[in-house]
Formats: C-alpha cells, sequence, structure tokens
C-alpha cells in the first residue's frame, strides 16, 4: 500500500536572460555587438564600421588629451525670447532635454590639447534639441572662436547637429549663422587654423555656415552631411536622388569635404595636420 500520496510536480529550470544594457544592434549590419566592445572600439561597429552617434562629452574623451580640457561658459543657457508655444512649450523642451543629457545647451565650447598641441574647441550635441542652432550656440561658438584668436590657437568645430536653425527662436536663430560666419573670418583674419569635423548628422543652418568653413574639413565615414534632408529634396524636385546623396563619400567626390577619417584615426590625423601647418 502506499504510504505518502503527493502530487509530483516537476521543477523548471529558470530561464537565462540577457542582462540589458550588454548588447546592441548595429542599425547598418544588423548584427548585435557586445557594449563593452563597442566602446573600445570608439563606438563604430567591428564588422561593418558603422559609426555610432555620440554625444559631446564622448567625443572630447575620445578626441582630447586626458584631463586637459577646460569648459568655457558652462552655465550659459538659452531663455525664450518669442515665449513659442506649440504642442509643446520651448521653456518645457529646454527643461526636459536638459534632465534628460545633463547639458545646459547643445554645444559644449572649451581649450584643451590634442596630441600635446593646444586647441579651443566647440562640440554641438543631436541629443539636446537635434543639435539646432539657437542664439546661445552661436554665441558660445563665437566666443571660443574669439578665444582661439585670443591665445593664438587652432580651432575645432565637431558638428553633429541635425536640427539646422532653432526654429522657436525665429530670426534670432537664423543670425547665428551669420554670427559664426563672421567670427569664422576674423580667425582666418589672424592667420590661424580652423579644422571642421562634420559627423552624423550635419544638416540645415550649421552645414550653411561655420561647419562648412573650415581650411581643411573632415567627415567621419556615411555621415548625413547637407542643407535640406534627402526626403525633403524629392518630394521638391519630385526626382530620385543618387544613391548615397548627401554621405561623406558622395560630398568627397563632389570637393565638400577634404578627407574622410574613421573615428579611432581621428587624433593621429589631426595631430599630423598640426606637424604640417604649426611647425
Amino acid at each position: 500500500m502506499s504510504w505518502f500520496k503527493r502530487k509530483y510536480t516537476p521543477i523548471k529550470p529558470k530561464k537565462r536572460g540577457i542582462p540589458d544594457g550588454l548588447w546592441i544592434r548595429c542599425p547598418d549590419c544588423k548584427e548585435f555587438i557586445f557594449n563593452k566592445r563597442l566602446r573600445e572600439n570608439f563606438k563604430v561597429c567591428p564588422k561593418c564600421n558603422y559609426h555610432f552617434r555620440i554625444g559631446a562629452w564622448e567625443r572630447i574623451d575620445y578626441l582630447l588629451d586626458k584631463g586637459s580640457f577646460k569648459e568655457y561658459d558652462s552655465q550659459m543657457e538659452s531663455n525664450d525670447p518669442l515665449e513659442f508655444k506649440g504642442t509643446k512649450a520651448y521653456k518645457d523642451k529646454l527643461i526636459g532635454d536638459q534632465k534628460a543629457t545633463g547639458l545646459k545647451e547643445a554645444v559644449i565650447t572649451g581649450e584643451g590639447k590634442i596630441g600635446a598641441y593646444d586647441i579651443a574647441i566647440a562640440l554641438t550635441d543631436s541629443n539636446f534639441i537635434m543639435g539646432s542652432m539657437g542664439s546661445v550656440v552661436g554665441e558660445k561658438i563665437t566666443r571660443a572662436i574669439e578665444k582661439a584668436i585670443e591665445k593664438k590657437v587652432p580651432f575645432i568645430s565637431v558638428s553633429g547637429s541635425g536640427g539646422g536653425a532653432r526654429m522657436y527662436e525665429g530670426v534670432l536663430s537664423l543670425m547665428q549663422m551669420a554670427k559664426t560666419s563672421a567670427a569664422v573670418a576674423r580667425l582666418s583674419e589672424a592667420g590661424l587654423l580652423y579644422i571642421s569635423l562634420m559627423t552624423d548628422p550635419t544638416m540645415g543652418g550649421v552645414t550653411a555656415s561655420f561647419a562648412s568653413l573650415g581650411d581643411i574639413i573632415i567627415a567621419e565615414p556615411k555621415a548625413l552631411i547637407g542643407f535640406a534632408g534627402p526626403r525633403v529634396i524629392e518630394q521638391t524636385i519630385r526626382q530620385k536622388l543618387p544613391p548615397g546623396f548627401q554621405r561623406s563619400e558622395f560630398l568627397l567626390q563632389h570637393g565638400l569635404v577634404d578627407l574622410i577619417v574613421s573615428r579611432k584615426d581621428l587624433v593621429p590625423t589631426i595631430t599630423k595636420i598640426f606637424k604640417i601647418f604649426l611647425s
């Protein structure tokens, strides 16, 4: 006879999931990449060389000599000159992006060293209102150029701006195109080197002003660079654009950029340029 009656319940092994944040999928080749490996490879896909978009602080870490960066105008931020109201008020948009990114504005400016050479630098960040150029962005870039003139050092701009001029500020935003271009002209008159690095994306008023005025214009591979976006152009002219239109490689063939340089090779390339022009 049976002394004990107990229902048998098999123990199911727990499924082992992959912890969040360990892997990321490349948007280009669709391969999964270990995040640590991606960071060690300058946020570039090791299989297809796709350059992930990165923020301004990450670029500072990759470009500048360790511990050399000193920020300018770190507390400068936009107000709301037009009291813009839309689906979301401009003030609310600014506060939201400041909280999400930890940035005060869409540009970081300062001074530092690359390969032991002193430089002044401005870096726009597409994470903050798509890196669009408002009055504060234009002012900070202009002040950084003026610092380069004062200190007699090269100026470097790193553009990651997909938003062009910032519509929330109307004509005040459009004025920054002329303002930054005039500052670049003064830099040139002072006989100082200006290197412009165009990254994905560099669009709108940024492309139509300071980003295209460098003595040497470098682009990262496959970066989207232009004024209006490809879809807008196709809808306007009602024609299909050539393959790769507005990408770095197409623009190199047509003379808009001078070099295409992979992210991991930027520091040695810029250092070599300095050795040629500053010796």
